[in-house]
């Protein structure tokens, strides 16, 4: 079982001026899936805060996925994609082109994205835009590829199968 934690990053979440939408709608939809969500958290669009969680989570060895929800567009606040930047050992571009050039069929504000993904230790961490639709939009053209992913982090065996030709 895959084991996830969702960060919302929002100022005005994180002070309860604004309900959390994102964060509900991607614990159903990995649930949904069959991954089981262990920790949810809201914070506010502060770079040192972002990098103090996604370090304690993946350090942790607590979750095989990561997923933050908010903090990567123009604003000047949004700070989600630099503090994940800072964290990651290995980036995975694939993930975010692949959300990306989905995203395009549906709006041109798309290109506006600044989301990153890549690992940490065995934790594959995955930034998804705030709104719900665009997170759960986002996530959907990813998830074919997490389960193989994790397992290629935990280095299982059953990895190579996926390799393997039929």
């Amino acid at each position: 079982m895959i084991r996830v934690g969702i960060i919302t990053i929002s100022d005005r979440s994180s002070r309860g001026e604004r309900e959390d939408l994102s964060g509900p709608a991607l614990v159903n939809k990995v649930t949904n899936v069959g991954f089981q969500v262990v920790s949810t958290v809201i914070i506010p669009d502060e770079i040192d805060q972002i990098k103090s969680c996604l370090i304690e989570w993946c350090d942790s060895e607590n979750f095989d996925l990561i997923l933050t929800t908010g903090g990567t567009g123009f604003a000047p606040r949004d700070v989600t994609p630099e503090a994940t930047l800072a964290v990651l050992e290995k980036t995975a571009p694939g993930i975010t082109e692949a959300m990306r050039a989905h995203s395009l069929k549906i709006t041109p504000h798309a290109m506006l994205s600044r989301q990153q993904a890549g690992i940490r230790k065995k934790t594959l961490i995955i930034n998804l835009p705030g709104s719900p639709k665009g997170a759960v939009e986002n996530l959907e053209v990813v998830l074919p590829v997490l389960p193989h992913a994790i397992e290629l982090l935990q280095e299982s065996p059953s990895a190579e199968k996926g390799h393997q030709k039929a």
